[in-house]
């Protein structure tokens, strides 16, 4: 069963625009960005030390960047570049009339 909350409206995120919303009940904001028309959503926190996204997170085309440490990760897959071991979760969005609404189970 999915936890789906409501983050944002598609009119609150530009395209190359990293944004990140507050969710009620969780620790790390949810980030958007919308790439080539795309919404994808994922966690505020960065997988390899707990570094927050919102302050320290910037786009470089379709990679995330944590600019703490230099970790990258592949916005499509989701992957780090230089630890396998490391990834970036992306959430399921479902877009209802302009409603962002993510899954976060």
């Amino acid at each position: 069963m999915a936890l789906r909350v409501r983050v944002c409206t598609t009119g609150d995120v530009a395209e190359g625009e990293l944004r990140g919303f507050a969710v009620h009940g969780v620790t790390w904001p949810v980030m958007v960005t919308r790439l080539a028309g795309e919404l994808i959503a994922f966690p505020g926190v960065c997988p390899h030390d707990d570094v927050s996204l919102v302050d320290y997170g910037k786009l470089d085309e379709r990679e995330l960047v944590c600019r703490v440490h230099g970790y990258r990760f592949d916005l499509d897959t989701g992957r780090c570049e230089h630890a396998p071991g490391l990834h970036l979760r992306r959430y399921k969005i479902t877009v209802v009339a302009d409603e962002v609404w993510v899954d976060l189970l």
